[in-house]
């Protein structure tokens, strides 16, 4: 992993330093939004938000993925400073295609773990290590991370990021992402609720 460059990018909670990296051996690219200044003596408030062209982009309404993306932002802007990696790994890494392939399955009643399987996919096909070459590079080294999902934070530590504490990501249901969100709870292990 190694930086190619950083910017400015204004948004709607304010200005933040976009960093682009590129994978050495894929050329794949992922990038780092940073919002003020990053203290290594504070465990900084962190997201890594896996890529959702349907839901970041497009407004979809089947997940949470656009919701979680707007509050994280929300939330590093209000704590001051913060980082946000955008993880390029789209539909837990099985690539856009594969996902609407995905949604079909999910159509005609399977669920959001049901559908991959049936593609020939684990529930999860995401690999956080390259997050952690992130963390490194932007020399942070503790994190208070926004997610509900422990095996985000287990992958993450089992990578070498050091997370303090993990912080909730609760965002409002609706009736299309209801089923979607009751199946990440029972199958996936994800906290959905504040009080967990």
């Amino acid at each position: 992993m190694r930086l190619i460059e950083k910017a400015i990018l204004p948004t709607p909670w304010g200005n933040f330093f976009i960093f682009g990296f590129e994978e050495k051996k894929s050329g794949k690219n992922h990038v780092a939004l940073v919002y003020g200044n990053i203290k290594k003596s504070t465990p900084t408030l962190s997201r890594v938000h896996s890529e959702c062209l349907t839901g970041d982009a497009l407004f979809s309404l089947r997940c949470d993925c656009g919701s979680q993306l707007e509050m994280s932002m929300e939330r590093i802007s209000q704590e001051g400073s913060g980082v946000l990696i955008y993880h390029r790994q789209e539909g837990r890494n099985i690539g856009l295609l594969n996902k609407i392939r995905a949604y079909a399955l999910q159509d005609r009643g399977l669920d959001t773990v049901q559908a991959n399987q049936k593609l020939g996919f684990s529930a999860d096909e995401r690999d956080f290590s390259l997050c952690a070459k992130i963390f490194n590079l932007l020399n942070i080294k503790k994190i208070r991370l926004l997610t509900n999902n422990p095996f985000k934070v287990q992958m993450l530590i089992n990578a070498g990021i050091n997370i303090i504490e993990r912080v909730p990501l609760i965002v409002e249901k609706n009736s299309k992402n209801a089923y979607y969100l009751k199946t990440k709870a029972e199958k996936m292990g994800h906290l959905l609720s504040e009080e967990i």
